[in-house]
C-alpha cells in the first residue's frame, strides 16, 4: 500500500509541478491524462497511505518501534519523494533512496519482524533486490531526460549526462548479481543461491540497448523486463538460500 501510496503521489505532485507535461514517453500518468481529477489522486494517496499505516498496526505490535520508524520513514519519503520544496527525486537523491527503501530497509524489515533480529548477511542480501531497483529508476530517468530537464527536474540522468545513466545502470545489474557470490565467501555454505547470479545474462541484451539507443519510449521495454529480473533473482536466490 505505501508503494501504491507513492505512485499515486508522485502523480499528483508531479501534475502539480507541471513534470509531465509535453509529451510522455513513459506509461499514462492518470492525473495528467485527464483521467482522474487532481482532488480525487489527492483523495487517493491519502487512502492508501492510511491503509499500510493500519495493515502496519500488526507488524508494529510485531516489531516494536524499529518498524514504526520505518513506516513513517516509508510514507514520508513516498510523499516528498515528488512534494515539498526539495522533493527528492528533483534533487538527485531518488537512487539512494530507492537502494535504501527498497532494499536495506526491504529486506532488512521483513527479516526482522519474524526473526525479531538482524545481521550484516541479511543486510547484504538486502543490497541486491534495493539495486535493481535503483536500476529501473534509472532506466526510468534515462528515458526521460530530456523532458526531466525542461521540467527542472535534477535527477542523476540530468546532472550528469546519459553515459553516466548507461554505467549507473551497468554497475547495478553488475553488483546486483555478484552479492550472491559475496555471500557464499563470507558463509561457504547456500552456494545453490549462487544460481540467481545467472540473471546477469539475461540483462545482457538489456544493456544493449541502453548503450545502443537514444533516450526514448524503446527504454518501457528495458524498464519491465528489469522488473522481471528482479522477480526472477528474487525467487531464484531465495530458494537456493533455502536448499
Amino acid at each position: 500500500m505505501i508503494q501504491i501510496g507513492a505512485n499515486f503521489s508522485n502523480d499528483y505532485f508531479d501534475y502539480i509541478k507541471g513534470a509531465d507535461e509535453g509529451e510522455r514517453l513513459g506509461p499514462t500518468r492518470a492525473t495528467q491524462a485527464g483521467l482522474v481529477r487532481p482532488q480525487e489522486m489527492k483523495w487517493a494517496f491519502i487512502l492508501a497511505y492510511s491503509l499500510a499505516a493500519v495493515a502496519g498496526i500488526y507488524l508494529l505490535f510485531r516489531g516494536g518501534w524499529p518498524i514504526l520508524i520505518i513506516g513513517i520513514f516509508s510514507i514520508l519519503a513516498g510523499i516528498f519523494y515528488t512534494a515539498g520544496p526539495f522533493p527528492l527525486g528533483y534533487i538527485g537523491l531518488g537512487d539512494i533512496f530507492v537502494l535504501i527503501f527498497f532494499g536495506l530497509l526491504a529486506v532488512g524489515g521483513t527479516y526482522y519482524v519474524q526473526a525479531l533480529a538482524i545481521n550484516r548477511l541479511v543486510i547484504i542480501a538486502g543490497i541486491a533486490p534495493g539495486l535493481f531497483s535503483m536500476a529501473i529508476l534509472t532506466v526510468n530517468n534515462l528515458r526521460d531526460i530530456n523532458n526531466d530537464r525542461k521540467a527542472g527536474k535534477k535527477t542523476l540522468a540530468v546532472r550528469w549526462g546519459k553515459n553516466f545513466a548507461r554505467a549507473e545502470y551497468l554497475f547495478s545489474m553488475l553488483l546486483a548479481c555478484l552479492v550472491p557470490v559475496i555471500l557464499y565467501f563470507l558463509t561457504t555454505r547456500h552456494i545453490y543461491a549462487l544460481a540467481s547470479s545467472i540473471v546477469f545474462f539475461f540483462a545482457l541484451p538489456l544493456i544493449k540497448i541502453i548503450y545502443r539507443n537514444e533516450p526514448g519510449s524503446i527504454f518501457n521495454q528495458v524498464l519491465a523486463q528489469t522488473g522481471k529480473l528482479l522477480f526472477f533473482y528474487s525467487l531464484i536466490f531465495s530458494l537456493g538460500w533455502i536448499l
